[in-house]
């Protein structure tokens, strides 16, 4: 029996001998050599690339820089003691906030009360012998010049009594030299007269003396009992200073917080002596700073007052507006990292110490020849394609200023038509149908 094949057509299967058989496959094969053929043949020319374009004319750029870092707090004050007392009262927990004046611990003061009423004592002793001295002093000084008076008083009496010798004596030589008297009684009035002259020298010196030692005692406030006196008023102000000093020592036993903020370190408990150690650690937190990292180019333009906005990942959808309170310089020497302080507002308390936040920074604004920063064909922002004689064909520009969509250079003629995509790879001289779009502002 002859074979058949088995064919579909419009849904049917039906059976067709041999011969028929033959006769579909030629068929079939002529049709795959035809289309065959077709498909071998060239491609259609196609036109010129369709590129985007926009005109670089005149325009201002506001630039900005992304800086990271971290939240600081405003203050970060470590509180020690130098009083050898042990505390009685702790009053704060770390995490405790805290108010400028309040006491966060109380230091025994036992002994330095003791000592503040012994200090007390003595001053009002040495205040009683300063009285003392000041009397014996007056007293000094008066009995002193009674002894000048009595002095001037017997020199005037010597003189009186030499005077009075030496007109003897002349009366004795006037009788001597007629004979009435002998001339031993001549020679003892003689020596009268010499024992006269030494007692007035004697007198007048013991005069000297005695004024001399009144100069000397001086008064109340100078001279030898001035200076007593001083003295004694002296040791009157170093017992109160004492006193003084006790009493400061007394009121450093009250520790109290220098600030409003948020306790973060306690180190101190009832019974314990402060020593040496940090005792309380108080951090101000209403205000805070971000402290933004930068390299040199990122903070040129930067001045104090310049406003920052800063974000955080931890606060999705949060902004903090700063200002900027210091550009700071690289610390080490040969090291190119700059820190940017910026001044937060953090009343509600969202912006904790050591959270990593991101500032944008606004740059000093820039004016000039403004085009697209897409349309730059690499990362040195150094080269723009613009269309001449319909093609495209590469420029090198210096860019002075960019935000985060144009960019002021120069290098390019106010007018150029500029390829606004960079990245669509065209060659120098490839042929271009320029589509014109609308520059962002």
């Amino acid at each position: 029996m002859p074979s058949r094949i088995l064919v579909t057509y419009d849904g049917m299967a039906r059976a067709f001998p041999h011969p028929v058989r033959r006769l579909l496959v030629l068929c079939v094969a002529l049709t795959l050599v035809a289309g065959c053929g077709r498909s071998q043949r060239p491609p259609r020319q196609t036109g010129n690339a369709i590129v985007p374009v926009v005109t670089a004319s005149y325009g201002a750029v506001s630039p900005t820089t992304v800086l990271s870092g971290t939240i600081a707090p405003l203050q970060n004050v470590g509180i020690t003691s130098t009083l050898a007392e042990p505390a009685d009262i702790v009053s704060v927990q770390e995490g405790d906030h805290v108010s400028r004046g309040e006491v966060i611990a109380q230091l025994d003061t036992a002994d330095l009360r003791a000592q503040l009423q012994a200090d007390i004592a003595t001053a009002q002793s040495s205040r009683a012998k300063a009285t003392q001295t000041y009397d014996q002093a007056g007293l000094t000084i008066v009995q002193s010049s009674n002894t000048v008076n009595a002095a001037r008083a017997s020199v005037r009496q010597a003189q009186v009594t030499l005077g009075n010798d030496q007109l003897t004596l002349t009366r004795d030589a006037a009788l001597l030299k007629q004979g009435y008297i002998a001339q031993s009684q001549y020679d003892q009035q003689a020596t009268v007269v010499k024992n006269d002259q030494q007692a007035v020298q004697s007198a007048q010196v013991t005069l000297q003396n005695d004024v001399s030692q009144v100069q000397t005692n001086g008064s109340t406030s100078s001279g030898l009992q001035g200076a007593n006196v001083a003295a004694a008023q002296a040791d009157v102000q170093t017992a109160l200073a004492q006193a003084d000093q006790i009493r400061v020592q007394i009121s450093k036993a009250a520790i109290i917080s220098p600030i409003d903020g948020v306790v973060v370190n306690r180190n101190l408990n009832p019974g314990e002596f402060p020593g040496t150690r940090t005792i309380f650690t108080l951090q101000q937190t209403d205000h805070v700073f971000a402290v933004l990292n930068a390299a040199g180019s990122q903070v040129v333009g930067v001045r104090n007052g310049s406003s920052v906005d800063v974000t955080s990942d931890i606060l999705p959808g949060k902004h903090a507006r700063g200002t900027v309170v210091g550009v700071l310089n690289a610390v080490q020497p040969g090291s190119t990292n700059f820190v940017l302080k910026v001044l937060l507002d953090n009343g509600r308390g969202s912006l904790r110490p050591g959270m990593v936040v991101s500032g944008t920074a606004s740059l000093p604004g820039a004016s000039g020849t403004r085009i697209p920063v897409t349309a730059f064909l690499d990362t040195t922002d150094s080269s723009v394609q613009i269309v001449r004689d319909s093609a495209a064909q590469t420029v090198r520009v210096t860019t002075l200023a960019q935000d985060s969509k144009n960019a002021i250079v120069v290098g390019l003629p106010q007018g150029a038509v500029v390829i606004a995509n960079g990245q669509l790879g065209l060659v120098d001289g490839q042929r271009v149908q320029p589509q014109r779009q609308v520059a962002e502002k």
